[in-house]
């Protein structure tokens, strides 16, 4: 009963928020442009949903590219440093600033580098730098997540650098890497639709193109179509990525 509970409360409270919506919108007769009720919103996903798909398709891959990007990169500069505590003091302060950079503020840039003419190449730098950090951080983190004890019984054995990191740092780091995937590839998807929002190209068919191609004609249902589709995406991926890191940590405790 507990687990059932557990399953339909969400279902339930998104149930009745939706049903106020529907009926705020009916009752105060708000202007289907200005705010469409969930019913529009419906027959708008039914109606485009070849569309929509077809867009979610365009912009899960650049996600995705941009993701495994991200990952060689990260991993390949954390295994780096880690040999290098010098070169992780100079790395330090260029990582931060990456991070705290609003990617918005560089799209425009980035767009220009690409090529006004290659969109999708300006997307997917862009969600590769938004997705970079938190799988470098994990790296990093997770590989001096080291048991002292096994630390101090590596050196007693006189384990060369290159032996702590392949036998004890990388499998100390597992935990950390898989969930800086996780959270990384969500922002892979933020960055993707961020990036397909300034390029503002018909050449990029991402969702992100539909919501402003929908937004230009005041066509709210077909923004929150998209909406939808692109959360549920999002939401796909974060299920497949902890899935993924189930397994990954199940096999690591096995091990």
């Amino acid at each position: 009963m507990t687990r059932l509970a557990h399953v339909l409360a969400p279902v339930a409270l998104i149930a009745v928020l939706l049903a106020a919506w529907e009926i705020a919108c009916r009752a105060w007769q708000v202007p289907v442009y200005f705010l469409a009720p969930p019913s529009a919103i419906a027959i708008s996903l039914a109606a485009d949903a070849p569309s929509l798909l077809l867009a979610a398709g365009y912009t899960l891959a650049e996600a995705l590219a941009a993701l495994v990007v991200a990952s060689l990169l990260a991993q390949a500069l954390a295994l780096t440093v880690a040999l290098s505590p010098l070169l992780e003091r100079a790395v330090k302060p260029l990582t931060v600033i990456l991070q705290v950079t609003p990617v918005i503020a560089i799209a425009p840039l980035v767009n220009i580098w690409a090529g006004t003419d290659h969109p999708g190449r300006a997307v997917i730098s862009l969600a590769t730098l938004v997705a970079f950090f938190p799988i470098y951080s994990g790296a990093v983190t997770g590989l001096k997540a080291v048991d002292p004890d096994l630390m101090r019984l590596f050196d007693l054995y006189g384990a060369t650098p290159v032996q702590r990191l392949v036998r004890l740092r990388l499998p100390s780091a597992v935990p950390f890497v898989l969930e800086g995937h996780k959270v990384a590839a969500g922002l892979a998807i933020v960055g993707a639709v961020v990036a397909e929002f300034v390029a503002g190209s018909g050449k990029v068919q991402g969702l992100a193109w539909r919501i402003l191609e929908a937004g230009n004609r005041l066509q709210t249902a077909k923004m929150f179509a998209a909406l939808v589709v692109l959360g549920v995406l999002g939401a796909a991926l974060h299920a497949l990525l902890e899935a993924a890191e189930r397994a990954g940590l199940k096999w690591w405790r096995g091990g």
